[in-house]
């Protein structure tokens, strides 16, 4: 049996604030933005080349916007990735290499913590 993560709810203040940070600076494409009722909005946004998304809005979660930690996505070029953060004003950390991988971090406007990893090339086999 496949079990997928698919979504992840991130809890945020203001969702048209961190819907245009996630797609305007980030990158994230807009799948979704559907007000069910007055006190429901739900907004799915999902990174480029993700099979999960993210889902943002209102009425979807209890948990405090910017308690989110622990929020990973993979990218092949580090550097690049750096690049088109900071020059989409996203407050970008300097690259850490680690044995494990290479990472930058940031945070959205409400402080949910993010880090991208570049994957260290596998040794052969």
């Amino acid at each position: 049996m496949d079990w997928k993560l698919e979504l992840v709810v991130v809890p945020v203040t203001d969702v048209d604030r961190a819907k245009s940070f996630y797609v305007d600076q980030v990158g994230f494409h807009a799948d979704h933005d559907f007000v069910v009722s007055e006190e429901i909005r739900f907004v799915q946004l999902t990174p480029v080349g993700s099979a999960c998304s993210i889902a943002i809005g209102k009425g979807l979660t209890k948990a405090a916007p910017g308690s989110l930690e622990g929020l990973q996505v993979v990218v092949a070029d580090i550097e690049a990735a750096r690049q088109h953060l900071a020059s989409h004003n996203v407050p970008v950390s300097p690259i850490d290499d680690q044995p494990w991988g290479r990472f930058v971090y940031f945070t959205d406007p409400d402080g949910n913590k993010w880090s991208v990893q570049q994957v260290p090339a596998r040794p052969a086999a």
